[in-house]
């Protein structure tokens, strides 16, 4: 046992000279961010990280390490790297330096990560919102209690509340520009046309990514301009210095996609993992096996079912466009059980090779 004892010290010293190296790099990585910055160059350099990969497998394969294993702790590295570049690059671009911002719904989970963001860019942010928020910043607990003289006014909250609260704000017509961060736009349609009717600075986003996101690098924030061009453009800038793909669409157009890319991603996991629920005397069976389909599935659908299931309702049924995609998935499903129960291979066959044409469309870099 003391040799033991002698190998798990030696063991914690080397993990400690790991983490003080991966620190050290860090270092590196923030002063190179910087000359990138200062030459104006891009965060991101796709060759660079490439070299680096490389020669993560070389070195791992040399000293008998699986070329995967060093592959994937670069990868980790590279993206904590990008992760500290970014964030250094928006606070160096200061673009709210000496601006105010109102994140109506700050509290909740996307309002602190726009608390956070604005911060960053130097806005003296405030929140506005009744349950008490993990930061130290000003709140008003409803939206009578602020003047709503800020520079921008942010809505992160719930859909159909969202809706309310843009009624609200065209009553009393703040001057800043204002824009909200709903999965639909459709609900909201009446009352953003009530804000530009009473002559307010509006645009609506759509942020393509949860609030655990801290690198932006392969995301995407849709832009929905709703006729107030300098109200699209100054939110627009906001992302500016970051990695973040902006994505402009109409507000039927934005609905018509998510449709799919919210509602029906969204039904495939719940129907899955109902499924599994609803399998009998299998059920138990399924929670200890395991194959590398099933799990990634399973990792997926898990973390969907922890997901708030009325913001999920909400997505499905306000969106006008939602029950188009929800028979297409139906009618997928009662045709790959149809070529099974039929014995039909080559339909079978078929219907993989197309899925696959589509998914060959897909950007090979994406998160």
């Amino acid at each position: 046992m003391k040799d033991l004892q002698v190998l798990r010290e030696r063991l914690s010293r080397l993990d400690v000279e790991l983490l003080e190296m991966v620190a050290r790099r860090q270092e590196i990585v923030a002063e190179i961010g910087r000359v990138k910055s200062s030459a104006g160059r891009g965060t991101r350099d796709y060759a660079r990280e490439k070299d680096v990969l490389d020669l993560a497998r070389r070195t791992a394969r040399r000293v008998g390490l699986d070329e995967e294993i060093g592959e994937e702790l670069f990868r980790l590295l590279i993206r904590a790297s990008l992760a500290a570049q970014e964030l250094d690059k928006v606070a160096s671009h200061g673009f709210g330096s000496g601006q105010r911002a109102l994140v109506i719904g700050g509290a909740g989970q996307m309002g602190q990560w726009f608390v956070r963001f604005l911060d960053a860019q130097g806005y003296a942010v405030e929140i506005c919102d009744p349950l008490p928020a993990r930061s130290g910043h000003r709140r008003h607990l409803t939206l009578e209690e602020s003047d709503l003289s800020h520079d921008l006014i942010v809505i992160a909250a719930p859909i159909q509340q969202t809706a309310l609260l843009l009624e609200q704000l065209a009553e009393r017509r703040p001057g800043g520009v204002i824009f909200d961060i709903s999965s639909l736009k459709g609900p909201l349609a009446d009352a953003l046309q009530k804000l530009r009717a009473a002559g307010c600075h509006v645009t609506s986003i759509h942020p393509m990514f949860g609030p655990d996101t801290e690198l932006l690098s392969g995301r995407n924030v849709v832009f929905v301009d709703l006729g107030d061009a300098a109200a699209t453009a100054t939110v627009q800038a906001l992302f500016a210095s970051t990695m973040v793909e902006q994505v402009s669409m109409s507000l039927d157009g934005h609905d018509r996609a998510m449709a799919y890319v919210l509602g029906l991603s969204h039904a495939v996991n719940i129907a899955f993992f109902n499924a599994l629920s609803q399998s009998g005397e299998q059920a138990e069976a399924l929670a200890t096996l395991s194959s590398s389909t099933f799990d990634a599935q399973m990792d997926v659908a898990s973390r969907v079912a922890e997901e708030n299931p009325y913001l999920y309702f909400e997505i499905q049924s306000l969106n006008a466009h939602s029950p188009r995609a929800l028979v297409t998935l139906l009618n997928a499903v009662t045709q790959v059980a149809g070529r099974v129960l039929d014995g039909d291979e080559q339909g079978f066959v078929e219907l993989m090779a197309h899925g696959k044409a589509f998914l060959a469309r897909r950007p090979e870099d994406r998160p």
